[in-house]
Formats: structure tokens, C-alpha cells, sequence
């Protein structure tokens, strides 16, 4: 899943993480025949459109110096249709970038593609693991050319846009937790207007925003690379991404690793997926903060839980009575905090910060929880990778209409879970208003052909909770989970555990798997 500002129009920086949507072909009110119909042309759309790219090829240039891609990646582009039932109609350029393999000729396995998430999420840092010596990744890269993508709608892939990126990230937006009906209204006004801007500003690009026609820009650039079959990475909402294709093209997957897990569920895609997270980012809130009041000696917030938890609830109320710097409002700490929940990466930095604060200095908070308006490129990434979000996520899958029921659902949430669950929903809100059909989730499943599959799994994940890596690991017969236990770091295969490391390492290099799901120890914890 990804994580970004915490409501609609909540917050500044997006980071990448991770998420999952998926639907095949037809609009969900389609007849039975209707859709198969679709689904064959799609099937016949897409092979065309591969063999068209295994033909052209890829011609590799040194990448535009203001992609920040060192030398000696290389860029280039694959074309795709924008509708894969019109393969002869519209098309649009996916940007696509690679590192040569680093070993022997002789131990070269191919290519290897990558997403980190999203939906909304850029591919193309994952070559600069090369470039930049991560030793995780150091002996996969021997065998493998290492290959990213902007997925379509991101980046530099045809980007797709809602709203004036300065606006988008402006802040201090609304308390997403509201005070009233009055306050519910004006977010719910801000939904649909948010909905209406997608469709005035996207709106040819938006009934294709989905998670099967992203697949199938996959496969056409598995065969513009040259490749028989794909060897994959996926993270967070990559997870979906890969299952999808797993599903769509069984015959054409080699290797694939899905780390962090979206639930495939069809009844999971995307309203219950986000109700799901709602209940997982507290509990490992509540991970983070037994861990600032362990090194309360570092940070002065508090020696117990329920002393951490009312410094937090202060800042809440002190930020809402007068935003900090004039920038931080409630919905700007939740994008900022939420970092913590997320990656462990982030359990001191935000600690830091808010240590900081309570020690008589705002600054550290409002330098990192406020928008920087001078930031023009990261704005407009932040925006579009919202806006990409919000496409697919909606288009994916049937969204509740009713607000009653979207009411209903988040009170009682947020009564148990306060800290994320009313930013989610807001921020999710636009797809009860969207203006093109909602399709079908893909039935995912194992079809004939599909090799086993690795899925790596943190137990307290909370972006894509440890449930979702059970369900794939059932619908994908022959796969094998890794747990990491007692962990809830989400993206774990970057991470330093070399019981997790060996294992991927073995599974791509060699094709070796365990003869039965393994359990790991977590990884180093934070140290303050």
C-alpha cells in the first residue's frame, strides 16, 4: 500500500509503501458474456501489443540528467495501448530504466523488474541499489539486469493529475477527525471535489487506471526487454500487482518475490482493505510508542505507554487549537507520524522531532510534517501519486455509494482506533463520488504453469496486515511464506536479516525454496 498524507487533502510528503487494487475487464454491471468478451479482447489486445515490443526492442539512451539517474543506468521507453481491447487506438510511453548484471556473462540470469507500491509508486530508483552498493541486493545483482518503471499515469509514464499540486499539499488542512456533522460535510464536499477535478483534469486516461492494465504494461515490457519470462519484485502494493499478473499470465513467470502483502481477496479490494489498515496502523502505533517509553531516558515523552499516548493526544489538541508555525495541523502530525507505524526506519527520527517539541522546540516538527512550497518538482510527484492512488484504487473495484454506510463503518473504528481511521476514509472518499464504472477485482488464483512464488510477510505489517500474505499464500498453490515474527517493519526484503536475505537470495539466484514456510527472527531493532 502506499502511504501518503493522511487525508484528502491532508499533509505534504508521500512516501512510497504500499497498497493493493486490482479488477480484469468489464465495469462491474456488465453481463457475464460481456465481460468475457472483454477479457479475449484484452488477452488478444495485449499479446499484440508484446509482440509489436519484442520487435521494436528498447533503445537505450544515457536518462535525462534531471531523472537524478546516475550513469551508467540507461533509460528508455515501451509503448503501450491505452486501452488494451483497442490495441491499435491510443497509446502512451512507459519509462523504463536499467543497470547491467554485475557478475560473468556466464552468471547472468536476465532481467529483473520491480514496484514499490502504490498505487502511485516510481520503479525507477531500484537500478541505484547498484549504484549506491546496497550489500542486501549486492549478490542478486551479479545475475540479474536490474530494471524499474514508472507504472502508467506515474511519473514519467503519460502522469496523470487531480488537483494544482500546491494546493494539494498546502496546509493546515481540516482535522480529519471531525467535531461534528458540519465537519463531516465539508470533507465529504472536499471528496467530491477532489473526484470532479480527477475526471476534469484525467478523465480520458481514468476508466484504464487499473491494476490489469498496469500487468499488462508488464508484459509488454517483459517482451520489449527481450525476455521469455519475468523475474519480479513487488512491494506493498507490487504485491497485488504481481498476483495479477500471476494470475493473467501463469506461463510467463520465471521468478517472483511479493514482500508485504495486499490481501487479494475480492472482497478485500479496496474498502475493506482499508478498513483493515485502520486496525493494524494502532496496533503498531502502539509498537513505537512502548518503544519511545523504553528510551524515555532519550526522548522525556513519557516511561509508560498511556504517558507516551497523552503526550500524543497534547500535541493532537495543541496543534488543532493553533497549528504549529502556522503549517501543522492534526492532518499534517498524522502524515508525519504515520512514518513510524510504517517503517521502522522512522521510529527515531520522529521520535526526535517530537522530543524536540516537548523540550520547547517546534522547529524539527514543522520542518518535517509541513509542506514545502518551494519544492515544486516533489509537490507535483506528491500530487500525481495521489492522484494514481485515488485512479486505480477506485476503478479497481465497487466502493460503498452510501455514505451512511461509509459513516457507519469509520465510527465505529474510530472508536477503537482513533489514529488513522477518519484520515483514511477521507482520503478513500472520492471513490464513493468517482466518475467512470468501477470493474471487477481479478479472481486471483494459480493457473496452469505458474512456478512457485516467495511471499514475505512482517507479522505486524500495518499497511498491508500479515492476513493478506495467508490469503495469497492460498491462492497461490506451490508458494512459500516467509514470516518474519515479532517484526512489523513493512518492505522487509531491503532490510538487513540475514535469515530473510539468504532465502530470496537462494529462491532468485537458484530457484530454491524451503521444503515448508519459514519463520525468521525480526530484524535489528531501532536503536533510539
Amino acid at each position: 500500500m502506499r502511504r501518503r498524507t493522511a487525508v484528502l487533502g491532508s499533509a505534504g510528503t508521500l512516501i512510497a509503501a504500499t497498497l493493493v487494487a486490482g479488477a480484469l475487464a468489464a465495469p462491474a454491471a456488465s453481463a457475464d458474456s460481456g465481460e468475457r468478451h472483454g477479457r479475449d479482447a484484452e488477452a488478444h489486445g495485449v499479446a499484440l501489443a508484446a509482440d509489436r515490443a519484442a520487435r521494436a526492442g528498447i533503445d537505450w539512451q544515457d536518462c535525462p540528467e534531471d531523472w537524478g539517474l546516475e550513469k551508467p543506468i540507461q533509460c528508455g521507453w515501451v509503448t503501450v495501448p491505452v486501452d488494451y481491447a483497442r490495441p491499435d487506438g491510443k497509446t502512451i510511453k512507459i519509462a523504463v530504466d536499467r543497470i547491467g548484471a554485475t557478475g560473468t556473462p556466464a552468471e547472468r540470469q536476465g532481467a529483473l523488474l520491480y514496484n514499490p507500491g502504490g498505487p502511485g509508486g516510481s520503479g525507477l530508483r531500484f537500478p541505484r541499489r547498484v549504484t549506491t552498493n546496497h550489500k542486501v541486493w549486492t549478490n542478486v545483482a551479479k545475475a540479474y539486469d536490474f530494471v524499474g518503471f514508472d507504472p502508467r499515469g506515474v511519473g514519467k509514464s503519460a502522469p496523470i493529475s487531480c488537483v494544482d499540486p500546491t494546493e494539494f499539499v498546502k496546509g493546515p488542512k481540516l482535522d480529519p477527525v471531525p467535531d461534528s456533522e458540519a465537519d463531516k460535510r465539508a470533507q465529504r464536499k472536499l471528496a467530491a471535489e477532489y473526484a470532479e477535478g480527477c475526471f476534469e483534469k484525467s478523465g480520458d486516461m481514468l476508466p484504464h487506471m487499473t491494476t490489469p492494465n498496469t500487468a499488462r504494461d508488464l508484459d509488454v515490457i517483459r517482451a520489449a526487454l527481450g525476455e521469455k519470462k519475468l523475474n519480479f519484485v513487488g512491494v506493498s502494493y507490487g504485491t497485488y500487482l504481481g498476483a495479477v499478473y500471476g494470475t493473467l499470465f501463469p506461463t510467463h513467470v520465471r521468478r517472483m518475490v511479493l514482500d508485504s502483502v495486499v490481501n487479494p481477496s475480492t472482497r478485500s479490494i479496496w474498502y475493506e482493505a482499508n478498513l483493515g489498515q485502520d486496525i493494524a496502523f494502532e496496533g503498531r502505533l502502539t509498537d513505537w510508542m512502548t518503544w519511545v517509553a523504553q528510551n524515555d531516558a532519550t526522548y522525556h515523552l513519557g516511561s509508560t505507554l498511556a504517558e507516551v499516548r497523552r503526550q500524543w493526544d497534547t500535541l493532537r489538541a495543541a496543534a488543532k487549537k493553533e497549528p504549529l508555525g502556522g503549517k501543522v495541523g492534526p492532518a499534517e502530525l498524522i502524515g508525519f507520524f504515520q512514518s513510524a507505524p510504517y517503517y521502522d526506519s522512522m521510529w527515531a527520527p520522529v521520535a526526535e522531532a517530537w522530543s524536540a517539541y516537548a523540550a520547547g522546540d517546534p522547529q524539527p516538527l514543522i520542518d518535517n510534517a509541513a509542506a514545502d512550497l518551494t519544492d515544486t518538482a516533489g509537490n507535483i510527484a506528491s500530487e500525481n501519486g495521489n492522484a494514481v492512488y485515488t485512479a486505480v484504487e477506485c476503478a479497481d473495484a465497487p466502493w460503498p455509494t452510501s455514505w451512511k454506510k461509509w459513516d457507519r463503518d469509520n465510527s465505529r473504528l474510530h472508536a477503537q482506533y482513533p489514529f488513522m481511521t477518519w484520515a483514511n476514509a477521507w482520503m478513500n472518499l472520492p471513490c464513493a463520488t468517482w466518475k467512470v464504472p468501477s470493474h471487477k477485482p481479478v479472481q486471483v488464483k494459480t493457473g496452469k504453469g505458474l512456478p512457485p512464488v516467495l511471499i514475505a510477510q512482517a507479522e505486524r505489517d500495518a499497511a498491508t496486515p500479515y492476513e493478506g500474505a495467508v490469503e495469497l499464500h492460498k491462492r497461490f498453490k506451490g508458494s512459500r511464506l516467509i514470516t518474519e515474527k515479532d517484526a512489523g517493519s513493512h518492505g522487509i526484503t531491503s532490510l538487513v536479516n540475514p535469515c530473510l536475505n539468504s532465502k530470496v537470495d537462494a529462491y532468485l539466484l537458484s530457484g530454491k525454496l524451503d521444503a515448508t514456510d519459514q519463520t525468521c527472527a525480526p530484524h535489528a531493532a531501532p536503536r533510539p
